[in-house]
This record gives C-alpha cells, sequence and structure tokens, in this order.
C-alpha cells in the first residue's frame, strides 16, 4: 500500500517574506530595553519560539532578565511586527504551491513558532483563513522549534502519521525538529540560512524558495 505524504509548512521565510521585519521588530524591543544585540545575532534565531530567543539572549548578554522583562520584549516585538503588516507579502510561488497540493488532493497544514498575534499578520498577506486550514501557533504547543511539538501537531490536525509528513522550513530550527520527529525536511533559501547549514542540520532537499520547490515537487512525494 502506497503511504500518501502530507505536507507541513513553516510560515515565517517559507511561505512569506518576514524574516527582517521580525529581525527589525526584535530589534525595536530589545533597544526599548536599552537592550544591545547586532542585527545578525537577532536572525540566527528567528525561527525558535521567542522564550527561547530570550533564554540565548541571556546566555549571550549575561543580562539578567526577569519574567516581566521577557513579557515586555514579546509584546513590544508583537505590536512592532504588527506595525510593519503592510509591508508583508507571499515569497514567489508561495500561494501557487499551496493551491496546487490543494488541487492535487494533498495534505497540507501550516506550523509556525510564531503566536497568534503575529502569525496572523502573514495568514492575511498570505490570504489563508485559519478557520479553514489548519494553522498550529506556538500558542497551541507546549514546546517549539527546534523542539516538534508543532509539526507533530500539524500531522495530528492532518490525521496523518508524522513519518509519512513533508516538513517545510527555511531555517535549521525547523530541519532540527524534523529530524526529531523523523520526517522528511525540506529546506528554503528564503529565509536567509545557507544550503549547507540547512543540509547539515537535516535537510533532505533545499529549494530556492516556493516556487523552486513547486517546480520539483515530484522530487519529495508530491506528483506533478
Amino acid at each position: 500500500m502506497r503511504i500518501e505524504p502530507v505536507f507541513l509548512f513553516d510560515l515565517d521565510g517559507t511561505l512569506v517574506d518576514s524574516v527582517y521585519q521580525h529581525v527589525l521588530a526584535w530589534k525595536e524591543a530589545l533597544d526599548a530595553e536599552g537592550i544591545e544585540l547586532a542585527v545578525w545575532r537577532i536572525h540566527r534565531k528567528i525561527g525558535m519560539s521567542g522564550g527561547l530567543f530570550t533564554n540565548q539572549l541571556l546566555r549571550e548578554t549575561g543580562l539578567e532578565i526577569s519574567t516581566e522583562r521577557v513579557e515586555r520584549l514579546r509584546r513590544g516585538h508583537a505590536e512592532a511586527y504588527q506595525r510593519q503588516s503592510a509591508q508583508i507579502r507571499p515569497l514567489p510561488g508561495a500561494p501557487e504551491l499551496l493551491a496546487w497540493l490543494s488541487q492535487a488532493g494533498v495534505p497540507w497544514a501550516i506550523a509556525t513558532s510564531g503566536r497568534m498575534e503575529t502569525a496572523a499578520v502573514n495568514l492575511a498577506a498570505l490570504g489563508v483563513d485559519p478557520d479553514r486550514t489548519p494553522v498550529v501557533t506556538r500558542d497551541q504547543v507546549k514546546y517549539a522549534k527546534p523542539d516538534p511539538d508543532l509539526f507533530v501537531a500539524a500531522a495530528e490536525r492532518l490525521g496523518a502519521p508524522i513519518e509519512t509528513a513533508v516538513v517545510v522550513g527555511d531555517s535549521i530550527w525547523d530541519m532540527l525538529a524534523a529530524v526529531r520527529c523523523r520526517a522528511l525536511g525540506v529546506g528554503l533559501l528564503s529565509g536567509g540560512y545557507g544550503p549547507d547549514e540547512l543540509r547539515q542540520s537535516g535537510a533532505y532537499r533545499v529549494y530556492e524558495d516556493p516556487a523552486d520547490l513547486l517546480r520539483h515537487v515530484d522530487e519529495v512525494g508530491g506528483r506533478r
């Protein structure tokens, strides 16, 4: 019996061009707290949950970050990101890839480390209705990437074993999470990580963006 794959997508940097808006939003939130951190260091953490982000921040800066300060940072980031909503666009080929999967009868879902307060901006830009499409956000699981909880929950929403899933993401955190839940990891370069980084983290294939993945979807289990 042939097992049909399901596709589980990260959101930021995978389906929408939003990574650098997140970086700048975190920079604004950190600056408001008087915490200096280079932009490139922030970028390297995009794809983690906000909680893991602040934990790594604590180790890098040596600052003591209270629960109250963590909450202010989270809220400051969300507010700064929402102000940039007009700049958020789908990545090339993202709507077409999702439409093709739907027309081909291939189930798909979205699993993002962002909370719904920021994910809603991206979903609106992408034209995805979370009431009609399975979307799992950080609010709904105990642990975020690189833990696999988000992808496992998304596969459950589709009623599919996680081992049949193709996890599509742009960061090393997505690929590590895919490996940990025994899914097939497919990396995209559209979030700023390099191909070697993605492969070393477990990516089976690496493509430029959603449009490139659509052109090669048969290589990862789709049927053109």
